[in-house]
């Protein structure tokens, strides 16, 4: 009895959940700057800066000042890695699909200046090129695949206007591999190069 009446408990006040909270779409974009952990012979990796766009949702519960909630989007995304090899650059172009979700804590002061940190995964899905040569030449070229997915966590924080404009920054940790490196013949050289961002973005939401 009393383990149903707890279940009852909890199952209420998920049902009453969404009659408190406050859900709004948007819109955010910003820009990235991206660099891949590749260490191998002289092939040395430096950051690039690309960018991403989507559509945006975010669910807050009302606690007074402070609201606890959860943001999610669908961005168009590209990152772009610097890769320099016999002193010839390439560059390693990254065009994916990305699906964060985040939790968040928001504080804000009568809805005209507030702030919010936010924590939470991130998959994403390759949707460009995912073969790239690295080198000038054939002889000494290294060849660098993308996988298919990849997976990530979050950590940001930022301000927010008006309660519609949100100004952040976030540092995006590669968890799963980003590719594979291979010599010309097709041997595995590095097989766990994983990617690290830091994003700055603005999200406006209606």
């Amino acid at each position: 009895m009393k383990k149903f009446l707890t279940l009852m408990i909890v199952l209420a006040a998920i049902a009453a959940m969404p009659a408190h909270a406050g859900i709004k779409f948007g819109v955010k974009g910003g820009l990235n700057s991206t660099s891949l952990n590749i260490d191998y012979a002289n092939l040395n990796s430096k950051s690039g800066i690309g960018w991403f766009v989507g559509p945006t949702l975010k669910l807050s519960f009302p606690l007074g000042p402070v609201n606890i909630g959860a943001d999610g989007a669908v961005f168009y995304d590209e990152r772009c890695t610097k890769a320099e090899f016999e002193n010839v650059e390439s560059s390693i172009k990254q065009k994916s699909v990305l699906i964060p979700l985040n939790l968040r804590l928001n504080v804000s002061v009568l809805k005209v200046l507030g702030a919010y940190v936010a924590t939470g995964p991130q998959l994403g899905f390759n949707v460009g090129t995912k073969d790239f040569d690295l080198g000038s030449l054939s002889s000494v070229k290294e060849h660098f695949q993308l996988k298919k997915a990849h997976f990530s966590w979050n950590v940001g924080a930022g301000v927010i206007l008006l309660n519609h404009l949100e100004v952040g920054v976030a540092y995006n940790i590669g968890i799963s591999r980003t590719g594979e490196l291979k010599d010309v013949g097709g041997e595995l050289i590095q097989d766990s190069p994983r990617q690290k961002s830091w994003v700055i973005s603005a999200a406006y939401y209606f």
